[in-house]
């Protein structure tokens, strides 16, 4: 009897060594080598079926992969010992590192491998990892690749200090909007975010730590700014500040022709000398679709009900198949506060928005960066935040804009009345480093747009209708030659990528042979599924 129950202790003992977080011995996964458990970092490593459920799908919700298992990382060296075990392995897994997993199409995933929990590096220090240095001629901030932009943000403010570009949402990891650009509209001046950075140490698919700039590692730099994880893990990141302003006047102008709207938009991104002082310093622009003004939400976190009354009237009495929005802001500080009211009414004075349709608000600069903020709570209270996203996000030459309107808003989607929003505001291409993997247009256009088609789906019978309307919009694009590129892309084959990158793809194919050559890194996308050798095939 009592040898009966010494041998269930042992058994319970041995379970409980398995299973419980944080023992030396997690319980294997069927699809990983065996030795990988035997190796320092295993106690980090989680199988278990809800770490495993909640790293198979990101936050578009249109793919699910499961991967074996979760890691954990405490620093940036536990992330290159695991990609140098897979690497060195008679089976080699796939590795993808997971931020805050809001990739739509599977960049966060590793079917089959091991998914890399980035948040675990900011854990057990006593500080964030954000080191900012405030001094000499440009100051710079150092962020862990783990790390929020919002805290980066906060961090940066203490010493009257914030990074140049932004995108529209700062709940995002640093590593995870420098591997595809990070874009906002603060573009159109500064580039994109990748634009904006010194400096990375990444982690490569053979686990090497490599510390890159434009100077030193050059190859490696440019291809992990924008190489959508394919190139390396990003840990780190050294970006440009500016000094920050305290306070920011918000408006909105509404437009019936989209004529008018797109030539008041290059209007303010252009660059006019001697005009600086009555510039923007932040221009987007939104597509609001007519049904959705009358079926839509009746109040915004921006409009309020008589607003949209309003705008919905414009819609009928122009007979404009859309309504749009010049979204622009300009920043100040207590010294420039008594100017802002005469520089704004200058500028707007030189636009040719819809008479009396300037909408307008004054809020601190947390307040307009942090601003989506407010419409994600909206949504998580209707229940409508974590529901499938088909977005398409296309960037769009000027000389083709019109004719992208004319087909999509005005014939495509005109009688249409998805859930989401529609951004569409310029950029100029001289600010973009041709260098990066990220890819603009290929024509010769100095301008080109960010088109980008937010779809919520409310129920998962929405999904299909949503996914062919896409489909219609880059049918369309295809058989008119538009020339646009998709952002954030998609495809699902490796032809469609290589006509993605263009006569960029051989010098891919050859950075993925140098830098990842097992193909490893965020698999989920399908870009390289197999071992590949310089020519961009796959290896014998």
């Amino acid at each position: 009897m009592a040898r009966t129950h010494f041998a269930a202790i042992a058994v319970l003992t041995s379970l409980l060594s398995v299973v419980v977080a944080g023992q030396l011995r997690p319980m294997p996964a069927a699809g990983l080598p065996g030795d990988l458990f035997g190796l320092g970092i295993a106690s980090r490593i989680r199988t278990d079926r809800n770490s495993t459920a909640k790293a198979s799908t990101d936050f578009g919700q249109l793919v699910k992969s499961a991967p074996e298992a979760v890691f954990h990382a405490a620093t940036p060296a536990d992330i290159a010992a695991l990609i140098r075990f897979s690497a060195s392995s008679a089976a080699p897994f796939p590795v993808a590192p997971r931020g805050e997993g809001h990739s739509w199409r599977g960049q966060a995933l590793a079917p089959g491998g091991v998914v890399v929990d980035m948040s675990s590096l900011g854990r057990g220090h006593r500080a964030p990892r954000i080191n900012v240095s405030p001094a000499g001629a440009e100051p710079f901030v150092d962020a862990g690749g783990e790390q929020l932009w919002i805290d980066v943000l906060r961090a940066t403010l203490q010493h009257g200090l914030a990074p140049r570009v932004w995108t529209d949402y700062l709940w995002l990891t640093v590593g995870g909007t420098l591997s595809n650009a990070g874009i906002g509209g603060q573009a159109f001046r500064h580039g994109p975010q990748i634009a904006n950075v010194h400096e990375l140490d990444v982690v490569t698919g053979t686990g090497e730590m490599v510390t890159c700039s434009r100077d030193v590692n050059s190859d490696l730099f440019f291809a992990a700014l924008g190489g959508l994880g394919q190139f390396g893990v990003i840990t780190r990141a050294r970006t440009r500040l500016e000094p920050a302003p305290k306070r920011v006047r918000w408006v909105r102008l509404a437009y019936s022709d989209a004529a008018t709207f797109t030539k008041d938009q290059e209007f303010l991104i252009s660059n006019r000398t001697g005009e600086a002082r009555f510039e923007f310093d932040y221009v987007e622009g939104q597509v609001q679709l007519n049904r959705s003004l009358v079926e839509g939400p009746k109040s915004t976190p921006f409009f309020s009900g008589a607003d949209l009354t309003r705008l919905a009237r414009l819609a009928f009495r122009t007979g404009s198949a859309a309504i749009y929005y010049i979204e622009a802001a300009m920043y100040y500080t207590e010294d420039t506060a008594i100017s802002v009211d005469k520089k704004m009414t200058a500028l707007l004075d030189r636009l040719s928005f819809e008479p009396g349709f300037v909408f307008s608000k004054d809020v601190t600069f947390v307040q307009f960066l942090d601003r989506v903020r407010e419409e994600e709570r909206v949504l998580r209270s209707a229940g409508v935040w974590e529901v499938p996203h088909p977005w398409l996000n296309l960037f769009v030459p000027r000389s083709r804009i019109l004719d992208f309107d004319n087909g999509v808003f005005k014939a495509l989607l005109k009688d249409a009345n998805p859930a989401g929003i529609i951004l569409m505001y310029p950029m100029n291409k001289d600010v973009w480093d041709d260098r990066m993997t990220a890819m603009t247009p290929t024509t010769n256009d100095d301008v080109f747009y960010a088109v980008s088609m937010l779809w919520s789906a409310l129920s998962m019978d929405d999904v299909p209708q949503l996914e062919r309307g896409n489909k219609a919009v880059l049918d369309f694009c295809d058989q008119e030659g538009i020339g646009c590129k998709q952002y954030l892309p998609h495809y699902t084959s490796q032809d469609g990528w290589q006509q993605h990158f263009g006569a960029k793809w051989s010098k891919i194919a050859e950075l993925k042979a140098r830098y990842d050559p097992q193909a490893l890194l965020s698999p989920g996308q399908r870009i390289f599924s197999k071992p590949v050798e310089a020519s961009g095939s796959a290896s014998a």
